[in-house]
């Protein structure tokens, strides 16, 4: 829980990081929106209006069948090559490289790209950990876990099917986990989102002198996704939703894109 936030983005008083835990783990064809909801009733959660579900991609990947056996991959001359310099698995960068629109950096250990969906990110998102489908044996060969085909359908698909009328508007983001230039460690990101606004635009305000403000642009969603993922856990916490309660926010439109900075403006690509 935080308190003494300021608005915008909007926290008119005490704002709530509420863990929903009871969902198990997924498999390829779950319903997302059966699994979230037995987690709520698991809880003792009911979402009220304005609350922002959180929700893991590994876990919307997982129920999206999103599984890779690293040993059906087959490897081009180009990740054949790349593997050698980065000392990572062939078949690994592989998937990496028909995930990414774009390589960005490299060196040993480390693939950076623009993935397919836009941002930029270590191995196209392509993850190792907690990849395996249920009921797969562990004497079986390597498996790999890729983000969600479209992040941002998911989020809207699991908002329809768990907005009703006690509980609307209801924002959805789906997150991933994130480096950053410049900065060790990592923290979770929007790559998906329905109903709660991407950015909130603060130009036009004045500080606390009275000065207008001219470029100043807060990346909401990417923010709730950051404080939900001190609640999530990296490793074995099981935990792939949360609630955050509390905001106030205007319901709109919105998409993962909004986030990422143009191409033409980055200047790290």
């Amino acid at each position: 829980m935080a308190e003494g936030l300021a608005p915008p983005a909007g926290v008119p008083g005490r704002l709530e990081v509420l863990p929903v835990d009871g969902i198990p783990r997924a498999a390829a064809g779950d319903d997302l929106a059966e699994l979230v909801g037995q987690g709520l009733s698991a809880s003792g959660l009911r979402l009220a209006p304005r609350d922002v579900l959180v929700v893991a991609s590994k876990l919307v990947s997982r129920c999206e069948g999103r599984f890779v056996d690293l040993a059906t991959v087959e490897v081009g001359p180009h990740a054949r090559g790349l593997a050698r310099a980065v000392g990572k698995e062939p078949e690994l960068v592989e998937l990496i490289l028909q995930e990414a629109r774009q390589l960005s950096r490299q060196a040993p250990g480390i693939v950076i790209t623009r993935h397919r969906l836009g941002h930029v990110s270590a191995n196209s998102g392509v993850d190792r950990s907690n990849a395996r489908p249920p009921g797969v044996s562990a004497l079986t060969g390597p498996w790999a876990l890729l983000l969600p085909e479209d992040p941002d359908a998911s989020a809207r698909a699991l908002r329809a099917a768990l907005e009703h009328t006690d509980a609307a508007p209801l924002g959805v983001v789906i997150t991933d986990t994130s480096g950053r230039p410049h900065r060790l460690g990592t923290v979770g990101v929007a790559i998906g989102l329905a109903g709660l606004p991407a950015l909130v635009d603060h130009r036009g305000r004045t500080d606390l002198d009275g000065r207008p403000l001219m470029h100043s642009t807060t990346a909401l969603a990417d923010q709730v996704a950051a404080l939900a993922d001190l609640c999530m856990g990296q490793a074995a916490e099981g935990r792939a939703a949360v609630v955050v309660r509390g905001l106030s926010w205007e319901p709109e439109h919105s998409i993962s894109a909004q986030l990422h900075r143009a191409e033409s403006e980055d200047l790290y690509r």
